[in-house]
């Protein structure tokens, strides 16, 4: 019998384990268009938990990555961030070469407004794994999205979260993190517009399944998750010009 360590998070997937060197997870109707996403961009060079099948559990069987969670350790440096950019674009361009089947089935919580690419949805401090690897971790809920509308969600988690932080501060770290990206100017004009949408996206998607009862959201709102978006979504509206004039 091997020792099953449960682990950390899994708001959304789950019960997640490790066993050795594996997570095991649920497997769901998406898992195998995901694994064949994560299989692609891991294949493109980028660095992503290797995909190791299924259990005798019907599980997932996933690579076990050592590190912690960057949302667990002490705000990132300008460096840091400006690496994590770089490493959002690395996905986004390895994802510009995947192709899923026309019967794929995805299970992303929110519909993006457009579907240029695969994208992970969820590219945030608490699904990316610091240590001698920097890997984002927890990619069920990839799907159709866009550049535009995933590097939102990324920028806006990795330096606007905290609504406590003097708006010229924030404003440097997402410069920090979008000059990772590399984005273009078209991107850096857009982004400020798109990160007030995405974190509205986010609260709307809370609060109707509060009043529908939808899990696990409608339990995640009440738990705090909601008046966290709520504050968000104030913060980034507040504050559009800052987010300009950072990015200009």
């Amino acid at each position: 019998m091997h020792y099953e360590e449960v682990l950390a998070g899994g708001n959304v997937g789950g019960s997640v384990v490790r066993i050795g060197a594996t997570v095991r997870k649920a497997w769901t109707n998406a898992t195998p268009q995901v694994h064949a996403f994560m299989g692609a961009v891991r294949r493109a060079g980028v660095d992503v938990p290797d995909v190791l099948g299924r259990d005798d559990r019907g599980r997932q069987v996933i690579e076990y990555i050592p590190g912690h969670l960057a949302i667990d350790s002490e705000p990132l440096s300008l460096a840091g961030l400006a690496r994590v950019g770089r490493l959002v674009r690395d996905i986004h361009n390895a994802s510009a070469t995947f192709r899923p089947t026309p019967d794929a089935h995805w299970d992303a919580a929110i519909a993006a407004p457009g579907h240029d690419l695969i994208c992970h949805n969820d590219l945030a401090p608490w699904n990316l794994l610091v240590g001698e690897r920097w890997a984002f971790i927890d990619w069920d809920g990839a799907g159709p999205s866009t550049r535009l509308w995933d590097l939102a969600y990324a920028a806006q988690a990795f330096t606007l979260n905290d609504v406590l932080q003097a708006p010229d501060e924030a404003g440097r770290r997402l410069a920090a993190f979008v000059d990772g990206y590399a984005a273009d100017a078209d991107l850096r004009k857009e982004l400020p517009t798109a990160v007030m949408q995405r974190t509205a996206a986010m609260y709307k998607l809370l609060a109707s399944s509060h009043r529908s009862g939808t899990e696990p959201w409608g339990s995640m709102f009440t738990a705090g998750h909601g008046d966290h978006w709520r504050a968000a979504h104030g913060y980034v509206e507040r504050h559009q010009d800052v987010w300009a004039e950072a990015l200009s």
